[in-house]
């Protein structure tokens, strides 16, 4: 049986509990969203809902922050990363239609 504490994805974090979790002060968490390095979820009533994914990023960018990086240099990191696994993602799919491989045909 799969539980939602089970997914790494699943948004099940409240903003106090993140921030005691990562020893880090609430209005940090809210600075990062603003600036859009790390967007949690919002719960129905429009409360931030983190995921343990996104804990983990939080975690990069405090230390990222810790080298002198700025919060707009980190989301740009982060950009580049998530573009960088898609064009391997990509890469991959077109070596494996290449070697003959059964993929999905477009």
């Amino acid at each position: 049986m799969n539980l939602p504490i089970d997914d790494e994805h699943a948004a099940l974090f409240t903003v106090g509990q993140v921030a005691q979790m990562l020893d880090v002060q609430q209005a940090f968490l809210r600075r990062i969203d603003d600036h859009r390095v790390v967007s949690p979820r919002r719960s129905a009533g429009g409360q931030r809902r983190y995921s343990r994914h996104e804990i983990g990023r939080i975690q990069e960018v405090v230390s990222m922050m810790g080298e002198g990086m700025t919060l707009p240099a980190i989301r740009r990191i982060f950009e580049l990363q998530h573009e960088v696994a898609e064009l391997t993602r990509e890469r991959d799919e077109l070596a494996r239609r290449l070697a003959g491989g059964s993929g999905p045909a477009t």
